[in-house]
């Protein structure tokens, strides 16, 4: 019954990118209306990513545990885990202005994870000791930037810009081990199976670059678009290249697209790593 769960994830994900990809074929591509400098223009994109994860969660000390579980969960196969997703990102730009925005959900089930090491209250005692351990995932990514063209033109264009993104990120683990783990003392245990949960809701500012790079005289371009910032975590980054063809309502994107936290500390998110594919049709108006 999950496999076939999964079979029909995987074939509704590849209708969606195979009618979206259709679009860029069967509509031919026009020059857009200029707007006046002076005049708004606005852009949605729905776009569908779909990422692998790979990280370390520390989690707090569990009911019933006198030590707190390190987990590695990741990597997995694409599609294996993936259970739900929303995208969607929007601009509003005036001469060299403007500000945008980008929405993520995604949420993995059962993700293959292990043990890595317990801690007993300083001292850390490495495990190897995993028979069965997954994880589920839940993470809202929200970005908002403002941001100023310091290059536009035929050539090339180069957004400069700043803003702040939240990430809220719930976590759980079921684990199993073939054996206690038995702390430097003597007289604290880590129960050979358990579960335990944990959440975290991050502020970061972020600075970046975004824009865009034709290829010669045709329709198609490179756009690319990074940033990197910091607050409640120690370090976050995010980077997507990719190659896009316009059409005569906008543009479609083939991407591959990477977003890390880093919390490091005694904080949930060790490290945490989202990257993969995604497709994504950009509407002007």
């Amino acid at each position: 019954m999950d496999m076939l769960t999964r079979l029909q994830r995987i074939v509704i994900y590849i209708v969606i990118l195979a009618a979206i990809t259709a679009a860029l074929f069967t509509i031919p591509a026009q020059a857009q209306t200029v707007a006046p400098p002076d005049q708004w223009k606005f852009s949605i994109t729905p776009y569908l990513w779909l990422p692998n994860v790979n990280g370390t969660l520390k989690y707090s000390m569990p009911p019933g545990a006198q030590g707190s579980p390190e987990v590695e969960a990741g990597p997995n196969d694409y599609l294996q885990n993936l259970q739900s997703v929303v995208m969607l990102s929007g601009e509003a730009r005036r001469d060299r202005w403007s500000v945008f925005t980008d929405v993520i959900y995604l949420a993995f089930t059962n993700e293959d994870s292990k043990v890595k090491s317990v801690n007993f209250g300083g001292s850390t005692v490495s495990s190897s000791l995993n028979l069965a351990t997954t994880s589920s995932l839940r993470g809202t990514a929200w970005t908002l930037g403002a941001g100023y063209a310091v290059h536009t033109g035929i050539a090339a264009t180069l957004d400069v810009f700043g803003g702040l993104r939240y990430f809220s990120l719930n976590a759980s683990t079921n684990w199993q081990l073939d054996a206690i783990v038995t702390g430097p003392s003597g007289s604290q245990t880590f129960p050979s199976s358990g579960g335990v949960s944990g959440g975290a809701d991050l502020w970061d500012g972020i600075i970046g670059v975004r824009g865009r790079v034709p290829i010669g005289k045709s329709e198609w371009s490179i756009p690319y678009y990074l940033d990197i910032g910091g607050g409640s975590s120690s370090m976050t980054w995010q980077g997507m290249i990719g190659i896009a063809y316009s059409v005569n309502w906008g543009s479609v994107t083939l991407a591959y697209r990477n977003l890390y936290y880093d919390q490091k500390d005694d904080k949930l998110v060790q490290n945490l790593r989202f990257d993969g594919p995604a497709l994504g049709a950009t509407f002007r108006f």
